[in-house]
């Protein structure tokens, strides 16, 4: 089938409004390209201090600099789940490195916090800014100069992102992410959520709590529920930086070995020493963005992408908006339902059919850019496929399945679960915000309900466990929860307590500057509200009572008071010198005077693009 006209559309637009900025772009990089590989450039030295450590056999091969070096940014810490699996993947990569006739070398580590334990508590104020540290640390590696490829080790929430920005800007080099996989399956995540609900209500105790918790959270590998970590890496499939199928591998098997083996083959293969040269910077444009947009709703990906993506594209040069966002999710259809917005986790969507019955579903409906340059190529039908373990130990593709294993988890594009994405944008005179309705009943996806508001997440649970939300329907607002005021923490933890409430037949939403997760589920919530609170954003003259209308069907928020008493109430922002220490927070203090909007990309690093 044709491009969709919507979606050719809206990249059109993107591609005019960002001609300029990305002229700028693709000429830095060509400029950084020159005299590849630079390391014949340097002083006797600063080669010397290269290689020092490297094994007898690299280090000859890098003295006479005529093989690729392959720099490996790794996110690996024993904490994580998700990334415990790398410690082993540099021992694998330099071994195939060596065999293709390369070498490969950890050019840096970079930080990667977990939401999951950090997840309402003071940490959280440094998650959304480990984005931007991430992609820091990541450059000192690669400032070296010494590399031709990069393979990129990250898999969760904030992680992957700031890999990206970072490869876009060191747009030269060609770059291949590398995913560890998903922990196999533990406890239903259905299971999980009830035991937490039954514990808010008391009804269950701390023992039973935790033991829920541990079963559901086992093993080596990402959380298994439909969240940032695995948006990422369905982002990272529809823009062609994996090998094709790796996203949904488990860790430990000789299948994900084998993807690890195949993506270093190919980084060396893709470097200016060959003539596949691939540099990420040109690799990826305005259609690559589009066709992650497309996939994040036709999932029902994480929230956090509505920011992530519009940082990301800006290392690029590209220049994305909320709106664009909004305008490709009315057109894409709703085609997976995984937790939180159904039952199976993602090893059961990837045994339906997965990443590669996704992609071609989307190819077959006109909704994605098949004609985009991937890393193994032209084209993003080699991503319609399913990755297999040959008799040799060798990675083999079939065609990924014409029909879906189970329609209750995988639909066809043309009889989806809801004719449009998951993720929409709100406005009105509250601001902008976002919302995630794939795992919310359509018959609450309009509310008007009195505002309750509260300045910090622990007022609302405080609220809730003295009963003071009991009874009555209203949107609960959390604000002073934006980048400016306090990292812009995800308030995943008050799905549960409004949860409760909503079960006991209460008409609950929730506004916030805040963020939730892409494990967010069935109570409808406008969030990311810009401007923020601490902006002046109206959100910080609401007041107990005031009525509010949140309606997902025609993407409107709206305070519905008498606009002239509303704007001329004075503005009275609460003491948050809280935020400023502790846990580390006082290190972030640039970080909060100077970050951008949410609508921005809420970055420190990666600002608005020059017109």
């Amino acid at each position: 089938m044709s491009l969709s006209g919507t979606i050719a559309a809206v990249t059109d637009r993107i591609r005019e409004r960002s001609k300029k900025s990305r002229e700028i772009y693709l000429d830095r990089i060509t400029h950084a390209a020159r005299n590849r590989p630079r390391r014949s450039f340097f002083a006797c030295a600063n080669q010397a201090h290269s290689f020092a450590a490297c094994v007898p056999l690299d280090k000859e091969r890098l003295k006479e600099d005529v093989v690729g070096n392959i720099g490996i940014i790794t996110a690996y810490n024993d904490m994580l789940s998700a990334h415990q699996p790398f410690e082993v993947f540099p021992k694998i990569i330099r071994e195939a490195a060596r065999e293709a006739g390369g070498v490969a070398e950890v050019a840096s580590g970079v930080p990667a916090m977990c939401d999951g334990i950090t997840q309402g508590y003071t940490g959280m104020e440094l998650s959304l800014f480990s984005r931007d540290v991430i992609a820091m640390a990541a450059a000192v590696g690669l400032s070296h100069d010494v590399f031709d490829a990069a393979l990129y080790l990250g898999i969760c929430d904030k992680i992957v992102p700031g890999l990206l920005i970072a490869a876009l800007t060191f747009g030269h080099i060609p770059a291949i992410f590398v995913p560890s996989g998903p922990m196999t399956t533990g406890q239903g995540n259905d299971k999980k959520a009830e035991i937490r609900q039954l514990y808010a209500e008391g009804k269950v105790d701390r023992k039973a709590l935790l033991q829920s918790e541990a079963t559901s959270y086992h093993a080596p590998g990402t959380c298994t529920f439909y969240g940032t970590a695995n948006s990422n890496q369905m982002m990272m499939e529809m823009m062609g930086l994996h090998m094709p199928g790796a996203a949904f591998i488990n860790p430990n098997t000789p299948l994900r070995d084998a993807l690890t083996r195949e993506a270093t083959r190919r980084a060396l293969k893709i470097t200016a020493l060959g003539n596949e040269y691939t540099p990420v910077g040109a690799m990826i444009d305005e259609r690559s963005f589009v066709n992650a947009i497309v996939g994040l709703n036709a999932t029902g990906g994480s929230t956090n992408h509505t920011i992530h993506l519009i940082a990301m594209a800006h290392a690029a040069g590209i220049d994305l908006t909320w709106g664009d966002i909004a305008e490709i999710s009315s057109v894409v259809p709703l085609i997976a339902r995984v937790y939180p917005n159904g039952l199976a986790d993602v090893n059961y969507f990837h045994a339906a059919g997965g990443m590669g019955f996704v992609i071609k579903q989307l190819i077959e409906a006109g909704l994605v850019h098949e004609d985009v340059r991937t890393v193994v190529g032209e084209g993003l039908s080699a991503y319609a496929t399913e990755p297999k373990l040959g008799s040799d130990g060798q990675v083999v593709r079939e065609p990924a399945p014409e029909k879906s294993g189970d329609e209750k988890v995988l639909a066809g594009w043309r009889k989806p679960f809801q004719p449009d994405g998951g993720i929409r944008v709100l406005s009105g005179n509250m601001g902008a915000a976002i919302i995630k309705v794939s795992a919310v009943k359509p018959e609450r996806w309009l509310i008007e309900a009195p505002a309750l508001v509260f300045n910090d997440q622990l007022e609302l649970q405080e609220a809730f466990k003295a009963g003071k939300l009991d009874g009555k329907d209203f949107v609960a607002v959390v604000r002073y929860q934006g980048p400016k005021a306090n990292g812009m923490p995800e308030l995943h933890k008050l799905t549960t307590v409004l949860g409760v409430l909503q079960d006991r037949g209460q008409k609950i939403a929730l506004v916030t500057d805040g963020r939730m997760s892409g494990a967010s589920g069935k109570i409808p919530a406008a969030i990311h509200v810009t401007p923020e609170a601490l902006d002046n954003g109206p959100i910080a003259r609401l007041k107990d009572g005031d009525m509010i209308r949140l309606d997902a069907n025609d993407g409107t928020l709206t305070i519905l008071v008498d606009e002239k008493e509303f704007n001329n109430r004075p503005i009275k922002h609460p003491d948050l010198s809280a935020n400023e220490f502790g846990t580390g927070r006082e290190l972030f203090r640039v970080f909060r005077e100077f970050v951008g909007r949410a609508d921005q990309g809420a970055s420190v690093v990666v600002g608005p693009l020059s017109k």
